[in-house]
C-alpha cells in the first residue's frame, strides 16, 4: 500500500495494530478522522491519552477503574460475601448487564494456559486465595468460559481452597462449551448465574 504522506502511513500502521482491524480498514478509519472537524479527532486523542495515564486497577478486585476503588467494591448494597471469579473487565461487564448479580467479582486478568506461557503467578490467584482465607467470602462462583483453560484455570483454584470454609460454585452450563462470556446473550448468561451449581458436580 502506497502513501502519498508518511503522517498518514504511521496513522494507519498504528490503527492496523488494533485485534481485528487491517490496513484497508484501518485506512478507512483514519481518513474518517480526517475529514470529522478538528476538535472531534482532538477530543478522541483525548480520551486515549487519559485512558493510557490515568486509568486503574481496583485494590480490591482488579477490575478497570477510574479511582482505586470501583464504583462496584464500593457499593454497600453489594454481598461482600460473594465473589464472582472472570477472566477480565468484558466479563464483569456482561454480567452486570444481566442485573442477576449482587455480589463482588475478583478477576483474575486471562486464564491458566501452558502454551501461551501463563501460569497461575502470572494471574491474580493469589490475592484471591487470601481473600477466601480471610473469612468473609461465602461463596466463590466460577465464572470462566468454558474452555480447556477456563476448566484447568477453574479446578487449579478450586484445589487451593476446597478444604477451606467456603461453597464453590460455577455457573451452569447454560453457556455453550467454547464459548466466551462477552458473546453470550443477557437472558442465557443471566440464567446461568442465578441456576449456578456446586462445582464438584460439573468435575463429573
Amino acid at each position: 500500500m502506497e502513501f502519498s504522506s508518511k503522517l498518514l502511513e504511521k496513522a494507519v500502521n498504528e490503527v492496523s495494530q488494533l485485534p481485528g482491524i487491517g490496513k484497508r480498514t484501518a485506512l478507512r478509519l483514519v481518513l474518517h478522522l480526517l475529514k470529522q472537524p478538528k476538535e472531534h479527532t482532538l477530543h478522541l486523542t483525548q480520551a486515549l491519552e487519559g485512558l493510557v495515564n490515568e486509568i486503574k486497577l481496583c485494590k480490591s478486585c482488579y477490575n478497570i477503574s477510574d479511582v482505586e476503588l470501583c464504583e462496584i467494591c464500593a457499593s454497600p448494597k453489594r454481598d461482600e460475601t460473594t465473589i464472582c471469579v472472570v477472566e477480565d473487565v468484558r466479563d464483569v461487564m456482561a454480567i452486570e448487564n444481566t442485573a442477576q448479580f449482587q455480589g463482588l467479582y475478583h478477576v483474575l486478568g486471562g486464564k491458566i494456559s501452558p502454551m501461551e506461557g501463563i501460569g497461575p503467578n502470572n494471574l491474580q490467584i493469589a490475592s484471591l486465595i487470601e481473600k477466601v482465607k480471610s473469612g468473609t467470602v461465602k461463596e466463590l462462583v466460577f465464572a470462566l468460559s468454558s474452555t480447556m483453560e477456563g476448566d484447568t484455570t477453574n479446578f487449579y483454584i478450586y484445589k487451593q481452597i476446597k478444604d477451606m470454609e467456603v461453597k464453590i460454585s460455577a455457573i451452569a452450563r447454560g453457556i455453550s462449551v467454547g464459548d466466551e462470556l462477552e458473546y453470550a446473550d443477557e437472558v442465557t448468561l443471566g440464567r446461568s448465574i442465578v441456576n449456578r451449581i456446586p462445582f464438584e458436580n460439573s468435575l463429573r
